[in-house]
């Protein structure tokens, strides 16, 4: 996924709801998207999920119940989750968030998948 361009969609509005464990994102080319807290901790963009290439994907299980504890703004481009697990190596591009917002249903089934092909459990 390309960078941040000047054509970019930004946040206009990032809110969390911790009762309902999600995270609202507005963009302003009006897109808006609502993420679960597992949903963003099981796709966080760190080495540590994600691996070091191609087929490295490490499968995040037993997230269902994560909350996100901070938000920290990394320069204009980002920021920084923190889960209640103590992950916090992810850095959430503007880009990326909107790629997740976009191909979120999709992005979930083949998590869905994952978890069911491995025997593992969200709980």
């Amino acid at each position: 996924m390309a960078g941040l361009t000047p054509i970019s969609p930004r946040p206009t509005e990032i809110k969390l709801h911790q009762k309902s464990r999600e995270l609202e994102i507005h963009f302003d080319d009006e897109a808006e998207f609502r993420f679960s807290c597992e949903f963003l901790r099981v796709h966080s963009p760190s080495a540590e999920v994600r691996g070091h290439g191609p087929g490295q994907e490490v499968l995040q299980v037993g997230k269902r119940n994560i909350d996100i504890t901070a938000i920290e703004p990394v320069g204009s481009y980002a920021v920084k989750l923190v889960f209640s697990d103590g992950h916090d190596t992810g850095l959430y591009s503007w880009d990326y968030f909107y790629d997740l917002g976009k191909r979120q249903d999709s992005y979930w089934q083949t998590y869905l998948a994952r978890i069911a092909q491995s025997g593992a459990s969200r709980e």
